[in-house]
């Protein structure tokens, strides 16, 4: 069977070394046959494959309401990512370029099949490539940026790029980050570390949190046992990193900007290993049961990491026990699953994943645990 190749009058813009970046027009109905959404998920080995978030059905619905009335101008453009096998013929003669674009014509191989994969991947408007598909005004003329990239880690840094004026879900970006190798927006920088860690705790054998972190790309089936939110764990090390108090902050070399990443690793497996093993009863269930898993639970007990951490040296063989010995001070004042919480006068599913309630609950830790760690002196 022959393949279809679809000729395009294109501007080639002269912006990347290496990166061609075209800007040319699809009718609606040829966005589906082009390109494809590459939705987050991961493989069977654990790899994370896509990046896109899932379709938000109202939104497509709006937006097709307006595709399919009277009279319509959608200048909202959509970002591919074609692939390298796409051809571009300038055109003839010397005014076909002005030093910044290049005129000419863009040639994109179509698969044979409909259920063939598709020649591209689209980075920005999935929700209106969606509404385009289904639109009776299957002709619409619609624009399309797209720049040469196979590679899915060049698709991820532009995804996380074009998305920070109307934000991504923080647990998609969560995700992202550890796969992208470029360098980064400030913001997305200072994120990327935590989230590379709370990947290895969801994936190491030796982590208490192993299967247990919830992520865009969590199956069906996996979400009976993730019942950790990323974006609580990622909170709780972004703050032990940041805050000059935090159990993380001696490990960052400010002078080269350097991170003790493997010493970081190992006082968050001792810490929360003594976590799991100081309160079996509450670990690994669902937030309705255990406070201990929710948000409340794991932003305060992250700050008291802080404190608890901060005595004990993680490259010793004693760590873990003196990690139990140290939360073994506050274990019988916390109510994770049952009872009430004394001073905080509230029932234990009472507390919320808010700031007033992460701070009382914080504070209320912070403070039995200085108690009874002189009691015991």
């Amino acid at each position: 069977m022959t393949s279809t190749v679809l000729k395009r009058r294109a501007l080639r813009i002269e912006q990347h070394p290496t990166i061609p970046l075209y800007v040319f027009t699809l009718a609606a109905e040829e966005v589906h046959q082009v390109a494809d959404v590459a939705r987050i998920s991961r493989d069977e080995a654990g790899k994370l494959i896509g990046y896109q978030r899932p379709e938000k059905k109202q939104h497509v619905r709006q937006i097709l309401e307006y595709l399919d009335s009277d009279e319509v101008l959608f200048p909202n453009g959509l970002i591919m990512a074609l692939p390298a096998s796409v051809r571009f013929k300038s055109s003839p003669g010397p005014s076909s370029s002005d030093g910044l674009c290049t005129s000419g014509t863009l040639e994109i191989t179509l698969p044979d099949s409909p259920d063939a994969p598709r020649p591209a991947w689209i980075v920005d408007g999935q929700q209106r490539s969606l509404a385009l598909a289904r639109t009776r005004n299957t002709r619409l003329a619609v624009t399309i940026a797209g720049f040469v990239a196979e590679d899915l880690e060049t698709q991820r840094d532009q995804f996380l790029r074009v998305n920070t004026v109307s934000p991504l879900p923080t647990n998609l970006v969560t995700e992202l980050l550890p796969e992208v190798g470029t360098a980064l927006p400030t913001k997305l920088s200072a994120r990327k570390l935590p989230a590379v860690l709370v990947e290895a705790l969801n994936h190491d054998k030796d982590s208490p949190f192993c299967g247990l972190v919830r992520r865009p790309s969590t199956t069906a089936e996996q979400k009976a046992d993730a019942v950790v939110t990323d974006n609580s764990l990622t909170t709780a090390i972004q703050e032990a990193l940041n805050s000059p108090s935090g159990a993380f902050f001696p490990y960052k070399n400010l002078s080269n900007n350097t991170v003790d990443t493997a010493t970081i690793r190992q006082i968050l497996i001792t810490y929360w290993t003594a976590v799991r093993d100081t309160f079996p009863d509450a670990w690994g269930l669902p937030p309705t049961r255990s406070r201990l898993m929710h948000g409340v639970g794991i932003r305060s007990m992250g700050r008291l990491m802080d404190r608890v951490m901060m005595a004990i040296d993680p490259a010793s063989p004693h760590a873990l026990q003196q990690a139990r010995d140290e939360l073994a001070l506050i274990a019988p004042h916390c109510y994770w699953t049952k009872g009430r919480w004394p001073d905080l006068n509230i029932p234990w599913n009472e507390l919320q994943n808010n700031p007033r309630h992460i701070s009382t609950l914080s504070n209320y830790l912070l403070r039995i645990y200085v108690q009874e760690k002189a009691k015991a002196a």
